[in-house]
């Protein structure tokens, strides 16, 4: 009897080794080697097709008057997207478990229901339980057809008998191939079942929409080339003691990278949020020493979002370093910066940062108010409330450019803040603005 041969892959980079490892030595991760048999079919000779299209000059090519957009029913959402979304284009929407990403997708699929068939695949829930949640949220319809199955050759028989103008997928780590002996959710089978579907979505341009579950560093479960081969990866964002909800693109073939739309949980669903900056500075006290206003944007759409800090004196041998939306590593290098550019002496003194809400944040633009929230705590006096700031700062002290700086104060001046601290080299004329080269000047402003 013919032994199976066996291989231990990475679930996270994908690496194969023919034993077991407590660590991976191509991506370093520990514990992630997974026992998969190998299934070996005997290779056949390629031959090209009789028929298949010639290269041409890319002058040759016209430019698709419209990309057939399909509106999702909600306005903020289909901004984020680039108008909609395209016919045929595949996304992936990642989040924390709870977050809200089956509710969300509910209630597009209802939407997009009204004007084609839609074919709803849920691997982690029952029909019935699809049902409840679609009778709260009021996202009943007959060209809605939900469809519980885990097996892709019957999912991929469904999508052809069915053939449905939009197609949504939850959750891909739970879906198998019959041809991988491997577990679902293991590196192979994630990699087959998105291949396959992302290669039916582009045949019959059926609009797709594939969940993807997150890891609990918060990345992506599964190998890269999820992430790789789908026109767009969104990712659900939140904490579950906040009522909101913002979701970031990350990666986008047909639009801009780094929008963002805000949603609002609700007893009967996600509600939009036409306004974020009035949303998140809605709660903002005022007169409070440790809180700057930030102008907040990763594309197009600028969010006006309160930073805060809190300074202690410690009690403890070695002082904390706490944050909530914030890269820690980032406060560590604004805290050493402050310390030897600023004078502010914080050795011994506890700090906690944090981004109101709940919002990750990773742009440099956020050092300048974090520093300042970090020296308004430390000195135990409020920030004059018209302020906002926003700025990169060097290791060396300078204040640098960012992006979109046009959009930020545009924002800030929207809503009353007429004193904005801003990098010296932004080329614009405007009295609003109080330029600063080094974080020096930039602490000379809130004495």
């Amino acid at each position: 009897m013919k032994k199976n041969k066996t291989v231990y892959v990475c679930q996270e980079c994908g690496a194969s080794f023919p034993t077991w490892s407590g660590k991976c030595s191509a991506c370093g991760s520990w514990n992630t080697l997974v026992e998969e048999k190998i299934n070996k079919k005997k290779k056949e000779f390629f031959s090209p097709p009789k028929e298949y299209s010639k290269p041409k000059p890319i002058t040759s090519i016209k430019k698709a008057n419209s990309l057939g957009r399909i509106s999702t029913g909600i306005d903020t959402l289909d901004e984020a997207l680039g108008g909609g979304i395209v016919k045929g284009q595949v996304i992936l929407l990642s989040g924390e478990p709870g977050i809200g990403k089956s509710t969300l997708l509910l209630q597009v699929s209802s939407n997009i229901s009204k004007k084609g068939k839609v074919l709803y695949i849920t691997g982690e829930e029952s029909a019935q339980q699809v049902y409840i949640r679609g009778e709260r949220i009021g996202a009943l319809s007959e060209n809605l057809l939900i469809f519980s199955e885990t097996n892709l050759e019957n999912i991929l028989s469904v999508i052809e008998e069915e053939n449905p103008d939009f197609l949504v997928l939850d959750s891909v780590q739970t879906i198998y191939s019959s041809e991988i002996e491997s577990a679902a959710g293991s590196v192979s089978q994630v990699r087959e079942v998105s291949g396959k579907i992302t290669e039916i979505a582009k045949s019959r341009g059926i609009s797709t929409i594939v969940v993807g579950q997150v890891t609990k560093e918060g990345s992506i479960a599964g190998p890269k080339v999820l992430e790789h081969i789908v026109d767009t990866v969104a990712n659900f964002e939140g904490e579950r003691g906040h009522a909101y909800r913002v979701l970031k693109i990350i990666k986008n073939r047909f639009g801009a990278a780094g929008e963002i739309a805000v949603f609002s949980m609700k007893d009967v669903g996600l509600e939009e949020v036409k306004n974020p900056s009035s949303f998140f500075l809605s709660e903002r006290p005022v007169g409070q020493p440790g809180s700057v206003i930030f102008p907040y944007t990763e594309g197009s759409k600028p969010v006006l979002v309160e930073v805060q800090a809190l300074v202690s004196k410690t009690v403890y041998a070695v002082p904390q370093r706490k944050t909530q939306g914030i890269d820690i590593n980032r406060l560590a290098i604004i805290t050493a910066i402050l310390e030897k550019y600023g004078n502010i002496f914080l050795k011994d003194r506890d700090i906690f940062a944090n981004i109101v809400g709940g919002m990750q944040i990773r742009e440099p633009a956020l050092d300048l108010p974090l520093a300042l929230a970090i020296v308004s705590s430390f000195r135990d006096k409020p920030i004059e409330k018209n302020i906002a700031a926003f700025g990169e700062i060097g290791l060396t002290g300078e204040i640098r450019s960012v992006h979109y700086t046009e959009h930020r104060i545009k924002e800030a001046k929207k809503f009353g803040f007429d004193k904005i601290i801003v990098p010296a080299n932004i080329d614009l004329n405007d009295k609003s603005l109080v330029k600063v080269k080094n974080i020096q000047e930039a602490l000379e402003v809130i004495k």
